[in-house]
């Protein structure tokens, strides 16, 4: 068995509960793009001496180790997570140009929020969230969401 369906499978053991697997469909998104905003918030004027795009920023660092990981583990899902990944960078460049609050303020706002409803999704489930017994499964959260979609589409992942 390839380790990416066995890291899937041992995630999935722990997420059986429909009103777990529902709001993880909504939380573990929104935590991902959260992340990648507070992380695209920290200043990089380094960066952007180097390049001068809007993408010169350390989310964009974080994410390419974060899809080397990927990529170690199944390269269709690491496509399906870049995609992802950009649509996350767009969605924090456009809510820090809308200007209402500090993108690092709205994503702590996301962020702390989405938790809430994490471990409420794993009380109702009754076990403890995966990371507890390894880290590894807070990056293979947003990737278990990718394989559903993957099935649901015929792509072999």
């Amino acid at each position: 068995m390839r380790k990416i369906d066995q890291l899937l499978a041992e995630y999935g053991e722990s997420h059986q509960n429909k009103t777990n697997k529902t709001i993880h469909w909504i939380c573990v998104p929104l935590i991902f793009f959260s992340v990648v905003g507070m992380i695209a918030s920290i200043p990089s004027g380094v960066l952007h001496a180097v390049y001068s795009s809007p993408l010169a920023n350390w989310a964009v660092v974080a994410l390419a180790l974060v899809l080397i990981y990927y990529i170690s583990l199944s390269i269709p899902l690491a496509v399906g997570m870049a995609a992802f990944s950009f649509v996350c960078l767009f969605v924090a460049r456009w809510v820090s140009h809308l200007g209402v609050a500090p993108l690092w303020l709205v994503c702590l706002i996301v962020f702390a929020l989405a938790w809430v409803g994490q471990f409420y999704g794993h009380n109702v489930e009754g076990k403890k969230p995966s990371f507890f017994k390894d880290l590894q499964f807070l990056l293979i959260g947003p990737a278990w969401l990718m394989h559903f979609i993957y099935k649901r589409l015929g792509i072999s992942y």
